[in-house]
């Protein structure tokens, strides 16, 4: 049986984005339908080069943090008719060639969300130290979280079926909201399947400030366990 064609629309939320941005727009538009940057209260250009490039611009006139931007692209998209939504971080991590794949066991009704992993086959020697040690807790406190066995709990690149958005609680304001949403997938029993992807830490953002991510992340996890044992 042939395949209906599904409209995928990605999603880009930026911060200080200038320099990548508009690479990023002009090559993920090679892959979808849409594409839609939320500015997240940016101070450069970056509203005005992703709208130059081609992409559908949202703009937070205050910086409201990864989750709040991620809760704007995903009602965006919806409005717009998207039937996969895909996200993306904005600073050349990721390789929009790589859509197609990560999309594909939703298109083919595999699954009904689908996580970018860097760590699907073991943790990669290119990965800093400092990367492995902290990915590796808070992969083991997500887990434990979620119910689910992921092996790269904080993926930016990552595919839904429109029809699960309205599982996420999109709590999380900043950079726990990829933890956050496994624990909702995993709570709700959304069919989730892993798929390889590259990434690369030579771009400029890579590195920002991944001690802090990782504490605000581990944090955010220890308190919705908490809460949840009070349910």
């Amino acid at each position: 049986m042939q395949t209906a064609i599904k409209q995928i629309s990605v999603i880009l939320p930026a911060y200080n984005e200038e320099i990548s941005i508009g690479s990023m727009v002009h090559l993920t538009r090679l892959y979808a339908d849409k594409v839609i940057v939320v500015d997240d209260g940016s101070s450069d250009r970056t509203a005005d080069v992703a709208r130059k490039a081609g992409a559908e611009v949202i703009v937070h006139e205050v910086n409201k943090g990864k989750g709040r931007a991620l809760k704007t692209g995903f009602e965006t998209a919806l409005t717009m008719g998207a039937d996969i939504i895909v996200t993306m971080d904005s600073d050349g991590q990721h390789n929009p060639a790589e859509i197609p794949r990560l999309v594909a066991p939703i298109v083919e009704g595999e699954a009904e969300m689908v996580n970018g992993s860097r760590y699907l086959y073991g943790l990669e020697k290119n990965t800093p130290a400092y990367r492995r040690i902290g990915q590796t807790i808070l992969d083991r406190f997500t887990n434990i979280q979620s119910g689910l066995k992921i092996t790269d709990s904080q993926s930016g690149f990552r595919a839904f079926a429109a029809s699960t958005i309205e599982k996420f609680r999109f709590n999380a304001q900043g950079m726990a909201i990829e933890s956050e949403m496994l624990t909702d997938a995993g709570n709700a029993g959304l069919r989730l399947k892993e798929v390889e992807i590259g990434v690369r830490y030579d771009v400029d953002g890579s590195t920002k400030k991944p001690v802090s991510h990782g504490l605000e992340v581990l944090a955010a996890i220890l308190k919705d366990m908490i809460s949840k044992k009070h349910i």
